[in-house]
């Protein structure tokens, strides 16, 4: 005879079973230790010296400790100064030089050598080869090449008895010369990145192009660029936040010279901070860098977000 039910007795268990299970939206507090480290050096290597700067800035300091509140004034000291002003310009114009040169030039690359053949495999670890270098080295390397009389680049001008280009030592060159250093230096990573990007493009697409007798000119302007377009956009932003930072190169093949024609904002900082010991114009002038790396990498990415919602 089969067992009358106790009342409520469902009821009851269907409650305990719901307790028992847990909630596997709720949020298990105890996941944060799996953060917790780089929340750790997020906070004392990012986020705490950008604050710790800005305070510094507003303040006359140097190597003894920080004086009195000065506010604006180590700004205004800045823009008063004509060597700064130079710098900026500096900075753009490396900018300007390097960031479309690796974009492009890394966008060839890729284009030629995304293939499986075992030639294009040894030509992509070549062309990758000079990013894990020094700078040390890239500047040997290159001071070897450019330095006058003597260098690579003169002797080679010299058998057709010609002169070589000074670009140690003229102010219209050394920036160019530094940036030729700089796009061979780092053109390994925006390569791989598009290379990345382009194995991600669906066959079948070049396959339809090429049943309707489709140009290479046409498949790579309607089909590889638009695919890419994400990454392009990346490469540029990844570029501009690194070559705003240029230091070693221009500190070892050129000291800043001839005349501050090539010094950047960051060897401008580190004279400032640890030659004059003026801390609080330094920490301002790292503040208008970050600034200026800020607004031209999100001016790049909004350009570039438009152009891509328009098209």
């Amino acid at each position: 005879m089969a067992e009358a039910a106790i009342p409520g007795s469902g009821s009851a268990a269907s409650a305990s079973v719901r307790q028992a299970v847990p909630d596997v939206n709720a949020p298990i507090w105890r996941n944060a230790l799996f953060v917790a480290p780089y929340l750790f050096f997020f906070l004392t290597l990012l986020v705490v010296p950008l604050f710790w700067g800005v305070w510094l800035s507003l303040h006359k300091a140097d190597a003894f400790g920080i004086g009195r509140f000065v506010g604006l004034d180590n700004y205004f000291r800045l823009f008063r100064d004509k060597i700064f002003l130079q710098v900026i310009g500096n900075t753009f114009y490396f900018v300007l030089l390097t960031v479309p040169a690796l974009a492009v030039i890394g966008l060839l690359l890729a284009l030629a050598l995304n293939r499986n053949a075992r030639t294009a495999a040894a030509l992509r670890a070549v062309y990758f080869a000079s990013s894990v270098l020094s700078v040390t080295i890239v500047t040997l390397i290159w001071r070897t090449v450019f330095i006058g009389n003597f260098g690579l680049l003169a002797t080679v001008y010299g058998w057709f008895g010609a002169t070589a280009p000074a670009f140690l030592s003229d102010p219209k060159l050394a920036m160019i010369g530094i940036a030729i250093a700089t796009v061979w230096w780092c053109i390994g990573l925006p390569m791989m990145l598009f290379l990345s990007a382009l194995q991600q493009v669906p066959r079948e697409i070049y396959e339809a192009a090429s049943l309707d007798n489709a140009s290479r000119w046409g498949t790579l302007w309607h089909i590889t660029l638009p695919s890419i377009r994400r990454t392009f956009v990346l490469v540029i932003i990844i570029e501009i936040v690194l070559q705003f930072q240029l230091f070693g190169q221009a500190w070892l093949m050129t000291k800043g010279g001839p005349n501050n024609a090539s010094k950047p904002i960051v060897l401008y900082i580190y004279e400032a901070t640890f030659i004059k010991w003026d801390l609080g114009l330094g920490a301002a002038a790292s503040e208008i860098l970050f600034i200026l790396i800020m607004i031209a990498a999100l001016a790049q990415y909004f350009i570039s977000r438009r152009k891509g919602e328009e098209g």
